[in-house]
Parts: structure tokens; C-alpha cells; sequence
């Protein structure tokens, strides 16, 4: 499926603020790009550079003022996402090397203090897909999604206490209780088409079968079109914007649209 995915930030700075930005995404397996545009206003020189992660990042300096910033994409996406039931855990020894990361505990996915919460959320399920499912599942059923909950230091076991968080926070409880079930899991954010309230997303994917499947914890079913802007092993990898001073996001505006 072809979409065309935008997004508008004006932010505000009391002062010229250092920036990292995240907005491009890259073509690979799941979604080709076929065309984009990105525009700043002021423009300012800015530099690019991929990361530990495989993700593109912008790097520039917000001048005192607003700025605003525009993202215009066109990708090809998978109006499915890959569903395997039976999927099973892969053994340690034959991980390969690059997932091994997503498996340790990180800022926000304490993982190493979840184990026993995890064995209760997946019950019986068969190790591998079944059980990252059920974690899915149960996190989709159980948490309410509600806004005003969570903030920038809120990790998964905060999530749990509260009952409630958004897209982040739910992808967080899911990528801890993996990890402490010893299945690879790491972040993804980008755009969902269709996604209700529009807005940035966030999701997480687990490697089982030899392979990284998508889950959702927002949605009550797998849905594709989906645009993938970057990969981390939790939301301190994958911010959007990564300012190195004062700097206020005045507005946001998002929008997803089919072209086919």
C-alpha cells in the first residue's frame, strides 16, 4: 500500500538549542521510500549521520525563536503484517549477534526485575510468538490508555503501578516482559495509518522464528500501514526530537493518508 505520511512541528527556543532529530525513515524489508521531503524554516546548516541503530539523524541548531519543521514521505508499506502463531522462541546460541542488545534491561525496560510477572502473563503459552501474543494481549486488555499518566521519566514497572500510559509506555511493559522471558524485543516509532487520535506512534517488535514480527498493545487486532522511522531498545533511543536545551514544541500536527 502507498502512503503519504506528514508531519508540522513549530518549536520555540529562548536560546540557539543544540538538536538531534529523527524524522527520516530508510527503505528496507518491510517499506521501500519513494520520495521525501523535509524543509526547515529558518533554515540552518545541518548535518546527518546514522546511528548505533541503523537510524538516520539530523543534526542541527535551533536559533533563538521559532523554528518550524516540516516532514513530507512517501513510503510503500506492507498493508499486512507478518502473523506466525506457531513461531518459536530461538535458542540463545543461535540469536544473531545484533539482537543480542535487545535482550538486556535499559532505561525504561527493567526487564531483570520482571521475570515473575512475566511467567504469570504468559501462562502455558509455547515459548516464542504465543507468548510475546500473550503479553500483547494482556497488556491491550488490562492497561487503559489514557493521556496526563506518564511522563519522560516513567519506565514499565511505573506503567504498571499506574494502571494506564500511551502508545510508549505499553510498548515498554511488552519489551520488559519479553526480555525478561529471554526473547529479543526492541522500539519502533513512527506512523500508523489510521491510527485514532492521529499522531506519532510507537510499537514494538520481538525476535522469534528467526525473524522480527510486529505487536501492537494499542490495537485489538495486527494491522499494516505501518512507517517505521526508527529502531532502539526504548523510547531514549527513538525520540523524534533530542534537544540539548530549553526548547518548546509549540505545535504538532500529523496526518496519514492511503494513495492507492
Amino acid at each position: 500500500m502507498r502512503l503519504q505520511a506528514r508531519c508540522q512541528m513549530t518549536v520555540e527556543a529562548a536560546d540557539d538549542c543544540p538538536l538531534v532529530a529523527m524524522l527520516r525513515p530508510r527503505s528496507g524489508e518491510a517499506q521501500w521510500l519513494v520520495r521525501e521531503r523535509y524543509e526547515l524554516h529558518p533554515w540552518v546548516p545541518t548535518t546527518e549521520y546514522v546511528d548505533n541503530y541503523g537510524n538516520l539523524c539530523q543534526r542541527l541548531t535551533v536559533p533563538q525563536g521559532e523554528m518550524q519543521i516540516e516532514v513530507e514521505i512517501e513510503v510503500e508499506a506492507e498493508e499486512q503484517i507478518a502473523v506466525e502463531p506457531t513461531a518459536p522462541a530461538t535458542p540463545i546460541e543461535l540469536l544473531p549477534t545484533d539482537t543480542l542488545l535487545y535482550l538486556l534491561q535499559s532505561r525504561y525496560c527493567p526487564s531483570d526485575k520482571m521475570e515473575d510477572q512475566a511467567r504469570e502473563r504468559v501462562g502455558d503459552a509455547q515459548p516464542g510468538y504465543a507468548q510475546v501474543e500473550a503479553i500483547r494481549s494482556w497488556i491491550h486488555q488490562t492497561l487503559e490508555y489514557r493521556y496526563g499518566v506518564s511522563d519522560g521519566s516513567t519506565d514499565a514497572l511505573d506503567t504498571l503501578g499506574h494502571g494506564a500510559g500511551v502508545c510508549r509506555d505499553f510498548s515498554h511493559v511488552g519489551i520488559s516482559l519479553c526480555r525478561a522471558l529471554r526473547i529479543p524485543a526492541r522500539m519502533v516509532v513512527g506512523y500508523l495509518h489510521e491510527l485514532d487520535p492521529m499522531d506519532m506512534h510507537a510499537w514494538f517488535e520481538a525476535f522469534v522464528g528467526d525473524r522480527w514480527y510486529t505487536f501492537d498493545a494499542t490495537q485489538d487486532r495486527p494491522r499494516g500501514g505501518r512507517i517505521v522511522v526508527a529502531y532502539g531498545r526504548d523510547a531514549a533511543d527513538v525520540a523524534f526530537l533530542s534537544n540539548y536545551g530549553p526548547l518548546e514544541m509549540k505545535e504538532m500536527k500529523v496526518s496519514v493518508e492511503r494513495l492507492d
